[in-house]
C-alpha cells in the first residue's frame, strides 16, 4: 500500500498516517503493532510513559519488516526533563525498544513551570548529532514555547504533535507551524467521537459511503497533518488506514471548519506538569 509521506525540515520523510499506541495494553502491544504493520502501517507512535515500548519493539521484530521501512517515534516524559536526564531517558527507551536508534524523539510536554525544556532540547540535538535519534521534535508545545526553543538553540523542531480534532482545530498554531516549517501531527484526532453526529460529518459520510471516523481522519489528511489514530481491533486498524480512495470537497472542508469550539479532550499545555 502506497501512503503519502510528509517531508520534515531536516530532509527526512514521515508517513502521513500512523498507529498511536497510547493506552494499548502492554500485553497486547506487540500483536497490535505487528498486525498494523501487516496491514500497511509504517509509522508507530510510542512514548516512555505509555509503558509499552518493549511491545512496540517486539511487534516490529515480529513483523519481519526491515528496520528502515518502519518509522518509530518515542517521547521523553516530564519527569525526565533536563539535559542529562533526557540523555538517560532516551537510552532507556532504546533499551526497552531494543533498537539502536529511533526515527523521531519528542519532548512530550513543555512543562513550562519547570523551565527545563530548552535543556532537554539541547540533549535531543546532541542525540541527533550522535545518530541515536534521526529527527527531533516536540509535543504539545505552544507558539511561545516553539519560538523560545528556536531563539535559544537555532534548531527548529521537525514536528509538533498536538491535540487536534474538529472541536479543537488549532488554526493559529497550524499557521505558525507552516511559517516555521514544522509538520503538524494530530493526537486524539477523532476527539473521542464527540463530532461523529455533527451534521457536516454525517453528510460527508453519507455522500462518500465512509464512516464518521474515516471522514474526520480524511479531514486531517487534507489539512496536511500527520495523524496517529489508535485501534486495537484489526477491523479498526484497516478502516483507519482506508483514507486514500476518497476526498472531501471544499464545501465539506469548510463545513467541518465550523465545528471548532476550542474544547480540549486532554490537558492544557500551559499548566500540565
Amino acid at each position: 500500500m502506497t501512503q503519502p509521506r510528509l517531508r520534515l525540515n531536516d530532509g527526512r520523510m514521515i508517513p502521513q498516517i500512523g498507529l498511536g499506541i497510547w493506552q494499548v495494553p502492554a500485553a497486547t502491544t506487540a500483536a497490535t503493532v505487528a498486525a498494523a504493520l501487516g496491514l500497511g502501517y509504517r509509522l508507530v507512535d510510542g512514548a516512555a510513559i505509555y509503558g509499552n515500548e518493549a511491545g512496540l519493539g517486539q511487534g516490529l521484530r515480529h513483523s519481519g519488516l526491515p528496520r528502515d521501512e518502519v518509522f518509530v517515534t518515542t517521547k521523553v516524559w516530564n519527569d525526565d526533563q533536563g539535559h542529562d536526564a533526557t540523555l538517560r531517558a532516551v537510552e532507556a527507551s532504546l533499551g526497552r525498544l531494543q533498537l539502536d536508534h529511533v526515527d523521531l524523539c519528542l519532548i512530550h510536554w513543555p512543562v513550562p513551570a519547570r523551565k527545563l525544556y530548552i535543556d532537554s532540547w539541547r540533549a535531543l540535538i546532541r542525540l541527533r548529532d550522535e545518530g541515536r535519534v534521526r529527527s527531533i521534535g516536540v509535543s504539545n508545545f505552544t507558539g511561545e514555547h516553539l519560538e523560545r526553543l528556536v531563539d535559544a538553540t537555532g534548531v527548529v523542531p521537525v514536528l509538533n504533535q498536538v491535540e487536534l480534532n474538529p472541536r479543537l482545530q488549532q488554526t493559529a498554531l497550524r499557521a505558525l507551524h507552516d511559517r516555521m516549517g514544522i509538520v503538524t501531527q494530530s493526537w486524539t484526532p477523532l476527539g473521542q467521537g464527540k463530532s461523529f453526529a455533527a451534521p457536516p460529518v454525517q453528510e460527508a459520510a453519507k455522500r462518500t459511503g465512509k464512516s464518521p471516523a474515516q471522514v474526520i481522519l480524511r479531514w486531517h489528511i487534507q489539512l496536511g497533518a500527520s495523524v496517529i489514530p489508535r485501534s486495537t481491533r484489526t477491523e479498526g486498524l484497516a478502516e483507519n488506514l482506508t483514507l486514500f480512495d476518497f476526498a472531501l470537497t471544499e464545501g465539506e472542508m469548510s463545513a467541518l471548519a465550523t465545528l471548532d469550539t476550542g474544547e480540549r479532550c486532554g490537558p492544557d499545555p500551559l499548566t500540565f506538569a
